[in-house]
């Protein structure tokens, strides 16, 4: 053997021992610090390490194969370690944040959201978070000077970087597709893939195993007992039932009886964001009442309680469940639909509401492109959709346009109109955040007296004023529509209850919740932070309405439909059989009609349930097997062809 080939193998030898070592402690050490940011303590992370170390392992070979999927395209040990670094620990940054404002971990559809992606960089003002940066860029610093010091050591063939990438891509497929052999990886360490709790599923299986293996929930699998004649079952039940068609008397104000009004009510539901009665929390008091709107509707006209499958965020969902009549409940948690899901025409309120007549449109004081409603909205059967963009010089109050825009906005497309209209109206003004106590020009006017930090103070008193300023905007409807002869219906309602600090802070200091971890709440205290308080309101004399303590916001629709007297079609048919027999149904949470709470489906109802469970499948994902079955227009209603052109033509005028 040649004297100067042994030197020269030993190099390469020693080189690719370098480069696997320096990837493989790399690996360890990225899963270490992704588990320490995401959880928020060293000592949690490692004593998780010291009870699952099995699955650490496979964080460990997840962030090993992105790390080297990174030394394939980048060529450098030491880059490809920062780069991995900064990747996995702006993941689990968000994934922290995420989790501490509205009980969700991140998941891998969140990526789609692009300008809706979470923005962490104002939240860092912990001691622990400036600590963990700092660490971080410590890190990036070394790796920096070590790869201008040692590159021309450790360069290695694009051949081998291209084996390695191609392998390192295999193996984050396998585990994200669930292949035979990945699956058989993740029994063996005991991973429990607890989609209905994601929270519990991360806390467990860690971020990187988490985040990979909730790739492929993004589709909903087929149930078993799904086929054309079990639909034509359910269809034949659905049929069987009749439901009036009465339409409701106006309410004269002469003193005669009410008589028939010459044609159907106008139709409004607002979605007032972050809506919730803030004087719930018991624990403290306010220097006057910042809803009165809402509480003396309360007292005079059918109301309830709307279960929210949401905190804190998530709106595109509660108004999902609204419209559609289905329910998150059978979809992967921390999906969302309107990214996700609808690809093509759905069944709604909307296409329902045209095929009886109606116009129908959408208003939001917000970018159309937000939860992709412009095209969302189109698919589900709308007439048009007003974004932000369609407003002409709208008044902003804080930080968006005010509610008052928005009442205004359903007042002139009411008027302007020949032929009834459903609304559907989602506002914006209230958004959070609320740390801002200078938010509104005229000042926090609701003081607010309690056990409370001056933080939390400050902060509900902002809340309190954004929730006033939207009960003042109902206000505004219900005065005009009192004295209007146009006979109309509104349903008003909050999409979700606001994020008040990190770890439900506020809630835990009022006495709402005992707790910051949702692991350890109460069904009572899972059931309060889901409720929002609902109030309907009409000029003329309804039908007398099923009064409900709680409802879905999937049953929404079909209570609305049965108070109108119109004849519930489709899901919203079975919406109407529901909401009497499980009124409460979201996630890890259902109500049965005594307000009893229970994790699982009340004795009776189960096949109720199943029925649904098959129903939304063949509207989302089957073959529409419904729509063969049962006589109902709106099931197969293309989108509109002048989607928008009449939104646009009134724009122009102005």
């Amino acid at each position: 053997m040649n004297r100067q080939t042994l030197p020269l193998g030993r190099k390469r030898l020693a080189k690719s021992l370098f480069i696997g070592t320096a990837l493989l402690l790399s690996s360890c050490l990225l899963s270490i610090g992704v588990e320490w940011i995401s959880r928020g303590s060293l000592w949690e992370t490692l004593a998780w390490i010291r009870r699952n170390t099995s699955i650490y392992a496979l964080n460990a070979l997840i962030s090993g194969s992105a790390l080297i999927l990174f030394y394939s395209l980048i060529g450098s040990v030491f880059l490809a370690v920062g780069a991995a670094a900064v990747l996995l620990s702006v993941m689990a940054f968000i994934n922290y944040y995420k989790s501490m404002l509205v009980g969700e971990p991140f998941f891998p559809w969140d990526i789609i959201l692009n300008k809706e992606g979470m923005d962490v960089g104002p939240l860092f003002t912990g001691a622990q978070d400036l600590l963990k940066l700092a660490v971080i860029l410590a890190a990036l610093g070394g790796l920096i000077y070590l790869h201008r010091k040692l590159k021309s050591r450790l360069m290695v063939s694009w051949i081998s970087r291209g084996i390695l990438g191609a392998v390192s891509l295999a193996v984050l497929l396998s585990f994200g597709l669930q292949v035979s052999w990945a699956k058989e990886r993740v029994a063996k360490a005991g991973v429990d893939d607890t989609i209905w709790s994601q929270q519990a599923n991360y806390d467990s299986n860690g971020l990187l195993l988490a985040f990979t293996l909730n790739v492929q929930n993004a589709q909903v699998p087929e149930p078993e007992d799904y086929s054309a004649d079990k639909m034509a079952s359910l269809a034949q039940g659905l049929t069987a039932d009749t439901f009036g068609e009465a339409i409701p008397a106006f309410n004269q104000t002469d003193g005669k009886e009410p008589a028939a009004p010459q044609k159907r009510p106008n139709v409004v539901f607002i979605m007032s964001e972050a809506f919730w009665d803030p004087t719930r929390l018991s624990n403290v008091s306010f220097s006057a009442d910042p809803v009165p709107t809402l509480h003396q509707l309360q007292q005079s006209y059918p109301s309830g309680t709307m279960l929210s499958p949401q905190f804190g965020g998530g709106t595109s969902n509660v108004e999902f469940e609204v419209l559609t009549g289905l329910s998150m409940s059978f979809m992967p948690a921390g999906s969302v639909p309107y990214l996700q899901y609808v690809n093509g025409s759905v069944p709604s309120l909307a296409s329902y509401f045209e095929t009886k007549g109606y116009r129908s449109l959408g208003i939001h004081t917000y970018d159309g492109w937000f939860w992709n409603r412009e095209g969302v909205y189109k698919e589900l059967g709308f007439e048009g959709f007003k974004s932000k963009d369609g407003f002409i010089n709208p008044e902003y109050n804080g930080l968006y346009i005010s509610d008052n825009e928005i009442a205004d906005s359903i007042i002139h497309e009411i008027d302007q109109s020949d032929d009834p209209v459903f609304i559907y109206a989602v506002t914006m003004q209230n958004h959070a955040p609320y740390t801002d106590k200078n938010r509104y020009p005229s000042g926090n006017t609701f003081k607010v007296e309690g056990d409370l930090t001056e933080e939390a103070r400050d902060m509900l008193e902002t809340y309190a004023q954004g929730a006033h300023y939207a009960d003042q905007a109902l206000k505004r409807l219900v005065e005009h529509f009192a004295q209007s002869d146009e006979p109309t219906y509104i349903v008003f309602y909050g999409d979700h209850l606001p994020t008040l600090g990190l770890e439900y802070d506020l809630y835990r200091q009022a006495g709402f919740v005992q707790s910051g971890k949702p692991a350890d709440w109460s069904l009572t205290e899972y059931k309060s932070l889901r409720s929002i308080p609902f109030v309907t309101w009409s000029n003329f004399a309804a039908p007398e309405e099923q009064q409900v303590n709680t409802i879905s916001a999937s049953f929404m629709g079909s209570y609305v439909l049965d108070t109108l007297g119109m004849k519930p079609e489709g899901q919203f048919a079975l919406g109407s059989k529901l909401y009497r027999s499980v009124p409460g149904l979201i996630r890890n949470l259902t109500v049965d009609p005594s307000g009893a709470l229970s994790h699982t489906v009340p004795a009776g109802s189960e096949e109720l349930v199943e029925q649904y469970r098959l129903l939304q499948y063949d509207i989302l994902f089957g073959d529409n097997y419904l729509s063969r079955f049962v006589d109902a227009p709106f099931l197969t209603k293309e989108p509109m062809a002048n989607y928008n052109t009449l939104a646009a033509a009134v724009k122009e005028e102005e």
